[in-house]
């Protein structure tokens, strides 16, 4: 079953001499449960791409279907709720809220909502991630891996239908870089989530289900491992 489908997605800045196609009419689809790695050399477009399959930025043109809904044909405050709830999103750098502890930044997707917080999925994530006794600690008081572990609890924790992966390793050593994506790889099979994953480290690539090789903004190769 199809979880994602992209139809002759474009992202064009600037004008003239000055156009430039970041992401240049591309089309593909993700299955349900796939961990797909999209690699690409610095400023091929990968980034920008995967903010267009996240819905944090809007494309020039073409669609982007997630569970046969395409997000662009939403409001910016519909868009805003449907990416809290069915998109999971870790970034380079953790992003996370310096005022509030380990746990509360997992649950904030869940306290946006203004529903309750599932315990026993809580519960398995601290476990999963190895956080259980870090519940109450600021981010300034935790390790750069352990931020990024509190990133993957926060992306997971509202079952999203997908799950998006800037970069997650860049910032970290080998060793914890190395822990992130087994930690990854285990939520793609223990819950069967959809993971998308740009990186440029072909070792991280090569561990996923499916390698996409983006260039100039097109897709070169598209292949499963």
């Amino acid at each position: 079953m199809k979880i994602l489908e992209v139809k002759n997605l474009c992202k064009i800045y600037g004008k003239g001499e000055n156009e430039v196609r970041a992401v240049d009419d591309i089309s593909f689809s993700v299955d349900e449960g796939e961990f797909v790695a999209i690699v690409g050399a610095s400023g091929s477009g990968k980034s920008t791409l995967l903010h267009l399959l996240g819905g944090v930025d809007r494309p020039t043109s073409g669609k982007v279907l997630i569970e046969d809904k395409d997000i662009y044909e939403l409001s910016d405050d519909a868009l805003a709720i449907f990416r809290r709830r069915q998109i999971g999103i870790i970034y380079q750098f953790y992003n996370l809220i310096p005022i509030l502890n380990v746990k509360e930044n997992i649950t904030l997707p869940c306290d946006l909502d203004g529903k309750p917080v599932a315990r026993g999925r809580l519960n398995e994530l601290l476990k999963t991630l190895c956080l259980e006794q870090r519940v109450n600690h600021l981010p300034n008081q935790l390790s750069g891996g352990q931020q990024q572990r509190v990133s993957i609890g926060r992306a997971l924790v509202n079952d999203p239908a997908l799950i998006l992966a800037d970069e997650p390793t860049g910032n970290l050593d080998s060793k914890a870089g190395d822990e992130i994506v087994s930690l990854l790889k285990l939520s793609n099979k223990k819950y069967h989530q959809t993971i998308i994953i740009i990186t440029h480290d072909l070792e991280i690539a090569r561990q996923a289900d499916r390698v996409i090789t983006f260039e100039d903004g097109k897709i070169i190769k598209d292949e499963r491992m």
